[in-house]
């Protein structure tokens, strides 16, 4: 069995001008809500998760971010969702840069008394609170795909390809 070192660093590698950052993300649904995270900078919501780090499986790493952003050890049920998405970065060094982030999107399972407590920040030190947020909320939630895809779930592994290039 592989057992990961802790503090190990993020699969986040430059290439040429652009950025490689290896991500999962959890789906953690109640009462037809999603978990997300916003910070005060930002004015969308993004999804509970973060970078891959160096040496755990797509697996290990979204039980540890779930962990680390809401306090809960929490089961993966199964994986929903592989990604691809292109777009330009927006913070500190990655500003203007094209960033690939291929994404592993999984489906936790919700224990009943779950309860999040999050004392997450982002690289700058900016909180990082929880909010439930529903399938059909006009706000902007990223990956976008969960505005419809988690409405109408399906068992299946579903593959999305996302490009801000254009």
């Amino acid at each position: 069995m592989f057992i990961k070192k802790d503090n190990e660093p993020d699969i986040c590698v430059r290439v040429g001008d652009g950025v490689i950052n290896m991500r999962v993300g959890a789906i953690i649904i109640k009462n037809n809500h999603v978990l997300m995270m916003k910070n005060a900078r930002d004015d969308y919501y993004y999804s509970v998760g973060g970078r891959i780090q160096f040496g755990e499986t797509a697996g290990q790493a979204v039980i540890r971010e779930v962990y680390e952003e809401t306090g809960v050890n929490m089961e993966i049920d199964r994986l929903g969702f592989v990604s691809e998405n292109y777009f330009y970065g927006t913070i500190g060094d990655k500003v203007n840069r094209l960033i690939y982030e291929p994404g592993f999107y999984f489906y936790m399972k919700v224990p009943e008394d779950f309860e999040p407590h999050c004392e997450s920040r982002t690289a700058d030190g900016l909180e990082e609170p929880l909010e439930w947020v529903s399938f059909d909320t006009d706000k902007t939630i990223y990956p976008t795909f969960f505005k419809t895809e988690l409405a109408n779930p399906v068992n299946d592994i579903r593959y999305i390809v996302m490009d801000e290039r254009d």
